[in-house]
């Protein structure tokens, strides 16, 4: 594989210059800001998951500029990363299970996401977006099991499903829509990205600060 050849794969992008998204590339701010904001938000509890989500936005910015196979594998390796950091954060304290149980459902995404991808790449019009497809699907699956067990959490997950799949849009949006907005759409997907990242950042350490106060 040629790890350095040209990629042009979003609307904005007219060559292979560094700077041919200047907004996809620097719209990629937005998860630099939420990482700071929650940081400063989380008392100290979320801090792994705020420094994946800054670099989720480097890998991101760099490959908006360069614009190379190795930047995407720097693009989409944290946001991986984010997913099943997060995911084990859930099984442990959402479900108050062990290490080597969470790890073990964690584990159990790769394979998860395998199988559905390729489900959700049929539904028409999704195109490459199908592969971040299989992560509301489960987020929505833990809000509609944690709604009795942790109803304030559950409306928060949902919330979070709502910000991603309104993010998702944007990002399959990008190429159909640029003949009509030149810039494309997919500087959304970044904003929205950082929002909805970000605010399951705070889903997670409001319950986290909620079960630590009802445990005294």
């Amino acid at each position: 594989m040629d790890w350095t050849r040209a990629v042009d794969g979003y609307c904005e992008r007219l060559g292979p210059e560094f700077w041919a998204e200047p907004v996809n590339a620097v719209t990629n701010a937005a998860f630099v800001l939420a990482a700071l904001v929650m940081w400063r938000r989380t008392f100290g509890l979320g801090r792994v998951l705020c420094a994946i989500l800054a670099a989720i936005g480097i890998g991101s910015f760099l490959f908006h500029t360069f614009a190379q196979p190795w930047a995407g594998l720097a693009d989409v390796l944290p946001i991986l990363v984010y997913v099943l950091v997060y995911i084990y954060g859930a099984n442990r304290d959402f479900w108050g299970l062990g290490r080597w149980a969470s790890l073990a459902l964690t584990a159990l995404f790769i394979p998860y996401a395998a199988v559905t991808a390729p489900l959700f790449g049929m539904i028409p019009g999704l195109g490459g977006t199908s592969s971040y497809a299989p992560v509301p699907f489960l987020i929505a699956i833990y809000a509609a099991l944690l709604r009795n067990r942790a109803p304030g959490t559950a409306r928060g997950l949902a919330i979070g499903v709502a910000i991603l799949l309104a993010s998702m849009l944007a990002r399959t949006l990008d190429e159909p829509l640029c003949n009509v907005i030149p810039l494309g759409t997919h500087f959304l997907w970044h904003v929205l990205n950082a929002v909805m990242l970000g605010w399951m950042i705070e889903v997670w350490t409001r319950h986290v600060l909620a079960a630590r106060g009802a445990g005294r």
